[in-house]
C-alpha cells in the first residue's frame, strides 16, 4: 500500500517536474501514456537501485545468504552499493546526460549479470525472472526518455566507408587469436 503510494506521488512529480524543464505540456493521450511510463519505469528502476544499494552497504542477512548462496565474496557488496545509488541519482536528475546514458548501461548490465549469475547456478526461474523484469525497465525507461534528457549524437557530413566497421573487427578477432595462442599451461590457481 505504502510502496503504491509512494509510486503514486513519485509519477506525479515525475510529470510536474518534466513541464518544469521546459518540455510542452503533453497534447494528445499517448504522448501523456509515453511521459507516466518513462516516470513509472524510471522511478522503479531508481527505487530498486536505491534500496540495492543501501542493502549492500548495510550488507543485510537477505543479501549475504544470496551472495554466499552465488558463492561471490562479500566485499562484492561494497563495491556494488555506491554505483546503484548514484545510477538512482544520476537517472532522476535532469541534465548529466552522459552520465545518465553510463547509468542505464550500468544498471542493465546488473540485472544482467544477476539473472546470469541465478540462471548459471541453477536457481529457480522466478529468482532470475526479476532481474530480467528490472533490464526490462530499464531499456524502457531509456527508450521513453524525454528529448531533453537523450544523449543526441552528432551528425557526421561524411559518411563512414565499410573499411571503418571491419578494421575492429578484424583487429579484435587477431586479439582474441593472440589470447587464445598464449593461454597459461595447468589448471587455473584455487
Amino acid at each position: 500500500m505504502l510502496v503504491g503510494l509512494l509510486m503514486v506521488v513519485a509519477v506525479v512529480a515525475g510529470i510536474l517536474t518534466a513541464r518544469a524543464e521546459g518540455e510542452s505540456k503533453p497534447k494528445e493521450r499517448s504522448e501523456w501514456a509515453r511521459t507516466i511510463a518513462y516516470c513509472v519505469f524510471t522511478i522503479a528502476v531508481a527505487s530498486e537501485m536505491v534500496a540495492g544499494g543501501i542493502w549492500d552497504l548495510l550488507r543485510i542477512e537477505f543479501v549475504r545468504v544470496s551472495l554466499a548462496r552465488l558463492g561471490y565474496p562479500l566485499y562484492l557488496l561494497y563495491i556494488l552499493g555506491p554505483p546503484k545509488i548514484v545510477c538512482a541519482i544520476a537517472l532522476l536528475l535532469p541534465r548529466f546526460l552522459r552520465l545518465k546514458e553510463w547509468a542505464y548501461a550500468g544498471a542493465v548490465i546488473n540485472y544482467l549479470g544477476a539473472a546470469a549469475s541465478l540462471w548459471f547456478t541453477g536457481r529457480p526461474t522466478g529468482e532470475w525472472i526479476a532481474p530480467l523484469v528490472f533490464a526490462a525497465l530499464t531499456i524502457g525507461s531509456w527508450a521513453l526518455r524525454p528529448q531533453n534528457r537523450k544523449l543526441v549524437a552528432v551528425e557526421s557530413s561524411t559518411k563512414v566507408r565499410v573499411i571503418a566497421w571491419w578494421v575492429p573487427v578484424v583487429i579484435t578477432a587477431a586479439m582474441a587469436a593472440v589470447a587464445l595462442l598464449t593461454l597459461p599451461p595447468g589448471a587455473p590457481p584455487r
